[in-house]
């Protein structure tokens, strides 16, 4: 006997409030008739609770709930239904009543569900938003997939130069077997590159007919010399040609053609078509990416300081986002084609900003808490592994000054490198690969001297905002491994840490993060703007955030995403900045309702408000789907609807 009778799976756009509150909501409507559940959500830290296969088999029905995409090809045969997450949480019942009761609810085929779900707000389905991110995810899902070999391969091909540079070829003096294995297995590894990239863009963007041509797209893209560059056109090529002959061939009906599409016309037409567009654009493909070669090349060896200059930046700029990846993606991209230069400069660049945090702090220990010093130092054994994620805590701290900090360090770093003609074979690791670099004590000198540097900037930008703002006393405590700023207030409030015991933590319970002081009634407000204006004021006030028109403009962006309206006349707006300290609560009960876009379409007088550091741990995920999922009871939203004194307000959330 199957476990559960019905499965569903929920997501949003931003994946916090409504993936869950959608999944709560199910779960309520099918508990009331007793029908078992399980609903898998996609939220901002990933899936979770995903659908096994056998729950999948033996569920009569599926229930889609989102506004993001989720694998349907899994719930071929079943009964299925797609809406977005909006009514997942405003139509539960009826929802589980079709999916049990409704004949005219089809099974699902590959392809049948193709409807556009619609996101909560018009405003916030921006088709450049939507189209760029698509890009962005489908050119990672190659590079990730692409990484291992370039690593796999680059690292065997540098150990074979131990036996001499010219080791792997038979007619040199310097010839060794073993070495000519070593590199004629790397170097094939290496040549794997394009095809596996371009293949992994084109199966993010069609799934498993896309990754077919796209592989065959990439070798032809491979064998014509194109390069990476020829790679990630190919792989879209590739990808969207699929998409436009599954458009093209939807007159042919699912039931008697499914395996004819899916084994011989996309594999055949996607590969026939999408190679001969990559075999005419190749000349042309070819010629760029030659050009792109020698241009850097010539950098490299007559405008080193140039583009150190601007590794340094791009790598310091925003640690580990789309402009830190351009150049890290371009630097693996030429060790496949065997330029070793340009590699040794994004390392350099990138290794530097995490020991020049460590640096910082043994320059000014007074300017530091005791978490961040320790911090800085565990930033030393983590820089020294290609780590840079622990330098970013401390570049949120104080961006505009900071981030330059970094920048100055870095660039050092990458012209120093690219001055003295240093190779590093291999696209990851840090120090651990020291043995394959070829001048490995003057690259570990060159970095030291960039991390020196910084590390002094970092110091006296600390220092200065110690004075100025009394950090070590006052303002509390920056914990650097959550990216949470903890007040010192000498009240005995309740304010949630890092540091705060793994039983409450483990508990999420909203009301840990609220405070009777960050409770406001009969608020004056008029619009929603003007009542998001106020909880921004409200924020600073309350010493939870810096800036509050940095705070208003988080705000605004969240709601253009989607509303945060909820039903029941109340909102969820929430903000995430770096100039907000801490993960805190705060509530309003408006003297007179203000219109707000929400599920039941009427006004909004009560708002309960998260404020979230740029840098969380993640704790304000549960925080915010667990209020989510309170308000879909309805014997809570009438007594925190009834509650008319702080207090009272501050017991309810405490006792859930």
């Amino acid at each position: 006997m199957s476990k559960y009778k019905l499965i569903a799976a929920t997501g949003c756009a931003t994946g916090i409030a409504h993936t869950y509150m959608a999944q709560e909501a199910l779960e309520q409507a099918a508990k009331k008739i007793g029908v078992t559940i399980k609903v898998e959500t996609h939220g901002q830290t990933g899936v979770d609770d995903p659908l096994t296969q056998e729950e999948i088999d033996g569920a009569s029905g599926v229930i889609i709930a989102s506004d993001v995409d989720v694998d349907a090809d899994r719930f071929i045969g079943k009964k299925l239904i797609r809406v977005p997450v909006a009514k997942g949480i405003s139509e539960p019942n009826q929802l589980v009543d079709r999916i049990l009761n409704d004949p005219q609810v089809s099974e699902y085929k590959s392809g049948s569900v193709k409807e556009k779900v619609q996101t909560t707000s018009k405003s916030g389905n921006k088709d450049g938003n939507t189209f760029w991110n698509s890009i962005y995810v489908s050119l990672m899902n190659g590079v990730s997939h692409m990484l291992p070999f370039v690593v796999a391969g680059g690292v065997l091909v540098a150990i074979s130069f131990f036996w001499g540079i010219n080791s792997a070829d038979p007619k040199s003096s310097e010839y060794n077997y073993f070495a000519y294995l070593l590199n004629t297995i790397g170097s094939s590894t290496m040549n794997l590159m394009v095809p596996v990239l371009c293949a992994f863009i084109a199966e993010a963007i069609s799934k498993r007919s896309g990754m077919v041509v796209g592989f065959a797209t990439g070798m032809i893209a491979f064998t014509n010399g194109t390069g990476f560059l020829g790679a990630i056109v190919g792989g879209y090529l590739a990808g969207y040609t699929v998409i436009l002959l599954q458009h093209i061939l939807k007159p042919l009906p699912d039931k008697l053609f499914r395996g004819l599409k899916a084994i011989f016309l996309y594999p055949v037409l996607g590969v026939f078509i999408s190679g001969l567009i990559m075999w005419f654009i190749s000349l042309p493909m070819k010629d760029l990416n030659v050009g792109m070669m020698n241009f850097l090349k010539g950098m490299e060896n007559g405008s080193p300081i140039v583009l150190g200059l601007i590794i340094g930046i791009m790598c310091a700029s925003d640690f580990g986002g789309p402009i830190n990846k351009a150049a890290y993606l371009t630097g693996t991209a030429l060790l496949a084609q065997g330029n070793f230069f340009f590699m040794a400069g994004v390392s350099a660049a990138c290794i530097a900003p995490p020991l020049a945090t460590g640096f910082a702090v043994l320059f000014n220990r007074k300017a530091y808490s005791s978490t961040e010093r320790s911090a800085g130092y565990v930033n030393f054994l983590l820089g020294s592994t290609h780590i840079t994620e622990g330098a970013i805590p401390f570049a949120a701290k104080n961006p505009l000054l900071n981030i330059p900090s970094f920048m100055v360090g870095s660039s050092i770093a990458a012209i120093l490198t690219y001055m003295t003609r240093i190779q590093v074979p291999a696209p990851h690791g840090g120090f651990i690969i020291l043995p394959l670099v070829n001048h490995p004590f003057l690259w570990v000198l060159w970095i030291l001297i960039g991390s020196v540097v910084s590390g002094a900037l970092l110091a006296v930008v600390a220092g200065r905002q110690a004075k100025k703002h009394s950090v070590a006393t006052d303002a509390g405590t920056f914990d650097v491994l959550t990216g949470e700023t903890v007040e010192n207030e000498p009240e005995p409030e309740k304010v949630v840490t890092a540091d705060a015991d793994a039983e409450e933590a483990e508990s999420f319970d909203p009301g840990e993060i609220l405070t009777i002081k960050n409770i406001e009634l009969d608020v004056k407000a008029s619009t929603r703007d003007e009542v998001l204006q106020y909880l921004a004021d409200f924020a600073v006030k309350n010493g939870l955030a810096e800036d509050s028109k940095k705070v208003l403009s988080k705000y605004l962006k969240r709601e253009e995403e989607g509303s945060t309206g909820m039903q029941d006349g109340i909102a969820i707006p929430h903000a995430q900045d770096a100039t907000i300290q801490q993960s805190a609560m705060l509530i309003l009960k408006l003297e007179k309702p203000v219109e707000w876009k929400t599920f039941d379409e009427k006004p909004v007088d009560t708002i309960i408000s998260f404020l979230i550091p740029e840098n969380d741990s993640g704790a304000h995920l549960k925080y915010l789907s667990n209020t989510a999922k309170l308000l879909t009871h309805s014997e809570f939203v009438q007594a925190f609807r009834n509650a008319k004194a702080k207090e009272d307000i501050l017991d309810l959330m405490k006792q859930r």
